[in-house]
């Protein structure tokens, strides 16, 4: 009884203090504001959760982008808005109301009958509030998109032009690149708006990194336009959402990056517009997770993420989710117990207890966080199946491996889960064990290959999966033999499928993106594991 209470005790103290560890703030550079400064301008889109611009007939109630103006108008002088349509003809006239200017966008596409209904509503807001709006962002990233082609653009960027008041200025907005590959659209525009997001860039720029990318980027595009006026018109970091390469998403490199950005631009004099705004749930649809998260401030508090200056911590919660995490190893240690008793008076082996201590540890180190990210990376019916499915496979798993530790069973076998026929003396609980490995394969499969196959938007799901294989790992080290007979193919197919897409994963990943490296080396793990089960093993 001492060993299961002292290794219990080490269990749950260590995830106390690996959390505790993650959980503590990181420092911020000094605020780039003075006080009472403001920024020089952000990006906002009216959305809020469940909105969405691709939602036929939605109108933005006047509220709604009131109450947001109400709060934005206490850190920022400007906002750049991207359409006119979905009720966002009020902008001007509740900017004015707040004391903000206006950067107007009009919105284009591939869709000339779309474009002319922009184009008149855009010109129409600029002739009625000349003194808010000061300037037109005709087109944003339609080169990019490849919707229109350069030639079309300057004819629309002309029109526009011909038709604003005095004093208001014109100017498209692309990725910097797209404006190096047009170098003669900037005879069109007053200034020029790039957009430079080290995060995705093609090679992705990590956020220590991501400001001096910004300024190399920045004098390069002076260069190339020089004596033309340049609005950087989009530079940000996200909160959330997957690694690209080593550029990782959290709140402290979002509050750090954009507050070291500011600081750039103050020094370097340059005009800068921060995305964005609030966050966008709506983007996920398009750009998984991370496209959702861009704001500093949340979508449904409608609060700041940070304060300038101050501390930041990636894991608030982080109390909350060791005491998850401390609970859950206590029940894992309860259920091996609680089966161990039932299998018998003889001791258990102290490997065995070790096993137990293995799964308790990762399945509470990672269940906590299971729990806050999956409300956070579900999206639809698809999205919210899995999460639900890693929610149910990474509390049963741990706990039935464990179970069947202190029961001394035999390895699962996929038959007995799904020819139940073909192997009559498995016992309730071996089905059982055998139904959740089959359950867990066909999730980690589905996860592997869509991080093989389409992967630029998919989230690592190392915090469900960890629980899931690691306690099959751990039970495969000191469970008993598979019956004879049972042959087991499907589980050295599904071992090598495994293992070829966590190689695969990690290389195309790149080593410097260390959930990639967490979750490949998982499926890995699982592959191996597969392969003892299908060993004919011997009794320990």
């Amino acid at each position: 009884m001492r060993l299961p209470l002292a290794l219990a005790a080490v269990v749950c103290a260590a995830i106390v203090a690996v959390w505790a560890w993650l959980g503590q703030p990181v420092p911020a550079p000094v605020s780039p504001l003075a006080a009472g400064e403001k920024l020089p301008c952000v990006s906002y889109a009216p959305f809020r959760p469940n909105q969405s611009p691709f939602t036929a007939g939605l109108v933005i109630p006047p509220e709604q982008i009131d109450d947001d103006f109400a709060r934005l108008a206490k850190i920022s002088q400007c906002v750049r808005t991207y359409s006119t349509q979905m009720g966002m003809s009020v902008v001007p006239e509740l900017a004015r109301k707040h004391g903000l200017t206006v950067l107007q966008g009009i919105w284009l596409s591939g869709d000339p009958a779309k474009n002319r209904v922009e184009i008149d509503a855009g010109l129409k807001a600029v002739q009625q509030n000349p003194d808010v709006v000061k300037a037109v962002v005709v087109g944003n990233e339609v080169l990019l998109r490849g919707e229109l082609s350069a030639i079309d653009l300057a004819a629309v960027i002309k029109e526009v032009k011909g038709k604003l008041p005095p004093g208001v200025e014109v100017t498209y907005a692309d990725v910097w690149e797209f404006w190096e590959r047009n170098r003669d659209l900037a005879n069109s525009v007053d200034f020029v708006t790039v957009h430079i997001l080290p995060f995705w860039e093609d090679l992705p720029v990590a956020a220590q990194d991501s400001v001096a990318h910004l300024n190399d980027i920045r004098e390069h595009v002076g260069e190339i336009f020089a004596g033309k006026e340049i609005l950087i018109g989009e530079t940000g970091w996200p909160s959330q959402g997957r690694m690209r390469e080593g550029a990782l998403p959290s709140p402290s490199n979002q509050a750090n990056v954009i507050q070291e950005l500011l600081a750039l631009a103050k020094a370097k004099g340059y005009r800068l517009n921060v995305i964005e705004a609030f966050d966008q749930p709506w983007k996920r649809a398009s750009e998984g997770t991370v496209g959702g998260h861009w704001g500093f401030l949340d979508a449904y508090t409608r609060d700041f993420k940070f304060t300038w200056g101050e501390a930041v911590s990636d894991h608030p919660e982080w109390k909350l989710q060791a005491l998850v995490g401390v609970v859950f190893a206590g029940a894992i240690f309860l259920a091996a117990g609680a089966a161990k008793r039932r299998a018998g008076p003889e001791r258990m082996r102290t490997r065995r207890w070790l096993a137990v201590a293995g799964i308790a540890f990762f399945a509470g180190l990672l269940y906590g966080r299971l729990v806050a990210t999956v409300p956070v990376e579900s999206l639809g019916v698809g999205g919210w199946t899995r999460g639900i499915a890693l929610l149910a496979l990474a509390l049963l798993v741990p706990l039935a491996c464990a179970a069947g530790i202190g029961l001394r069973a035999r390895r699962p076998s996929l038959t007995a889960a799904l020819n139940p026929a073909a192997t009559p003396e498995a016992t309730g609980f071996e089905r059982l064990l055998a139904l959740l490995l089959a359950a867990s394969i066909v999730l980690t499969v589905q996860i592997a290959f869509g991080l093989v196959f389409d992967p630029r938007y998919k989230d690592f799901q190392f915090a469900g999966l960890t629980p899931i294989i690691t306690a099959f790992a751990f039970y495969a080290l000191i469970s008993g033999p598979r019956r004879p007979g049972d042959e087991r193919h499907a589980e050295i197919i599904a071992g090598a499928v495994l293992l070829g897409s966590g190689l695969y994963v990690a290389v195309n990943e790149t080593f410097a993106n260390w959930q990639a490296l967490w979750t490949s080396g998982l499926f890995v793990l699982l592959g191996l594991t597969l392969w003892r089960f299908a060993r004919a093993g011997r009794t320990r």
